[in-house]
């Protein structure tokens, strides 16, 4: 695949694409198996390695860890639907003919009796080798797969299984202290003496925990499926508008009232309308006792629920820090324009084409509007009258890292704008909530632009061809003479379009 961005000279502050860089193309296909306490799961990685999507992504609920305190064993059921998982994508890893297929175990495995023993008829039947990981190895690759999805990001990482709780700091794009504890809900169902008694083991783990892990008044991560059910029971009663798991907030409040909603609904009715599997929402009472714990315990700034975990952080290990320290949105983008767009590469120059309507536009918006521009195509082959429709599902759903959810929004509408004038109408409108008046105006510009500028460039055309320029109140266009052919009668309503957008006391063109 080749980028027409590769002709180029010269670099903006996004610096030159890195997907087709064989470092990273190494990576374009891998898979990984987590055998965990709860689940096992396989997932294969694939298209731009900062910000992959998931080729294929199966889990099966072996309960590995089951009844683990009572006979110190693995759950013999549970066996037998991990051997018949690990066959089967043993299988699969070969018919997608993946050169490797990386195999984590983590707390079930590294505890049980029998664990040695089952890692070892699960080598011999399948011929893959499993790494039976300690708990702070655990932590750590959790923390990675954080920082795959948030680059700069800082806080604590608290990675909840079924056997097991990792905690882990993160800051400047390293893993600091790390620790792990047998809070998993697993451990947590055989303690008697009720809910008292849970609460009092749970507070004095968390004492030991935070003794060494220091004071946290960041950001707390949550990364495993017990979070994210409980996360979704969240959006349930909130009524939340976008159901993407993936940088979801919450705070302590949020905390408090979902599991006061818990304890007063019933589970069968919440777990459906939910969408959380039985098997998962028999954890969830468990799981929310901890959480409940580590939040009045670090007290966090707010709380992001990760979709990235180990299975990220084994592919985060594997990459060069070149490409560890890029931007996971804009490599995503530039990988999605250089396999669908029309013209790839033109989206570089279509941000530059728009970037004078936003002179103060800080570091954290020039990078949406960059990644807009790079997106602004990619649905062409959508059928016109579903373009704006497809181009908002995409922004707002697809596997895209380093996204918060109202830049989610902000993107779905800039790029709904690039083929629609009006917003009102849509399947979507609940979800303008999540931006306020103003940012859903400049996102209506962006697309307005975008729209426009699309109909005055060829891949040939320099930067320099065409120049909008906006003082607050007069917007102008100027244009090279043996340009001036191109601003036709369709690209003069879209400008008058985008000059409306702005709120544009006058507009005009010139030749220039």
């Amino acid at each position: 695949m080749n980028s027409h961005d590769d002709s180029h000279g010269h670099w903006d502050a996004f610096g030159r694409p890195l997907f087709d860089d064989p470092q990273a193309r190494a990576l374009s296909r891998v898979g990984v198996v987590d055998m965990g306490s709860n689940s096992v799961r396989m997932v294969v990685f694939d298209g731009a390695a900062r910000s992959p999507a998931y080729f294929f992504n199966e889990k099966i609920m072996c309960g590995l860890g089951e009844g683990m305190n009572q006979t110190g064993r693995l759950n013999p059921e549970g066996r037998e639907r991990a051997m018949v998982a690990m066959r089967r994508f043993k299988l699969l890893a070969e018919g997608m003919e993946l050169s490797d297929l990386s195999v984590v175990a983590t707390a079930a495995m590294r505890d049980a009796e029998d664990g040695r023993e089952f890692r070892a008829s699960v080598e011999a039947e399948t011929g893959l080798k499993i790494h039976v990981i300690d708990g702070a190895e655990e932590a750590r690759l959790s923390a990675q797969g954080v920082l795959l999805g948030w680059p700069g990001s800082y806080g604590l990482v608290c990675d909840i299984g079924g056997s097991s709780m990792e905690l882990a700091e993160i800051g400047e794009g390293q893993v600091g202290r790390r620790m792990t504890s047998a809070l998993g809900p697993y451990k947590l169902m055989d303690i008697s003496g009720g809910r008292k008694a849970r609460e009092k083991h749970i507070k004095h783990e968390l004492k030991a925990l935070a003794g060494y892990m220091g004071t946290q008044r960041d950001r707390l991560f949550l990364v495993g499926g017990s979070w994210r059910a409980i996360a979704r029971i969240d959006m349930l009663r909130r009524d939340y508008p976008l159901h993407v798991l993936h940088e979801y907030r919450m705070n302590a409040e949020n905390v408090r009232e979902t599991i006061e909603f818990l304890e007063n609904e019933d589970h069968d009715a919440v777990r459906k309308a939910a969408g959380v599997s039985s098997t998962r929402m028999a954890l969830v009472p468990f799981a929310a006792e901890v959480l409940e714990g580590v939040v009045n315990c670090f007290e966090p700034s707010d709380i992001a629920i990760s979709s990235y975990g180990i299975r990220e952080g084994l592919l985060y290990e594997q990459m060069p820090q070149m490409l560890r320290d890029r931007d996971p949105l804009i490599e995503a983008c530039r990988f999605a324009e250089a396999k669908d767009a029309r013209l790839p590469g033109f989206g570089r120059q279509l941000y530059h084409f728009v970037l004078p309507l936003f002179p103060d536009a800080s570091d954290a918006r020039r990078r949406l509007i960059h990644a807009a521009c790079r997106l602004h195509d990619v649905s062409w082959r959508a059928h016109p009258d579903y373009r704006a429709e497809t181009c908002f599902d995409n922004a707002t759903r697809a596997n895209l890292g380093g996204l918060k959810h109202w830049e989610r929004v902000y993107l779905g509408l800039a790029l709904l704008h690039r083929y629609k004038n009006k917003r009102e109408g849509t399947r979507f409108e609940d979800m303008y909530s999540l931006l306020d008046d103003a940012h859903q105006q400049e996102a209506e510009v962006l697309g307005k632009a975008m729209r426009f500028g699309a109909m005055l460039w060829t891949l040939e055309a320099s930067a320099g061809h065409a120049r909008l320029s906006w003082d607050g109140t007069r917007l102008a266009l100027t244009l090279d003479p043996d340009m001036m052919d191109l601003y036709g009668e369709v690209a003069r309503s879209r400008f008058k379009s985008l000059a409306q957008a702005l709120g544009a006391e006058d507009f005009g063109v010139e030749a220039g």
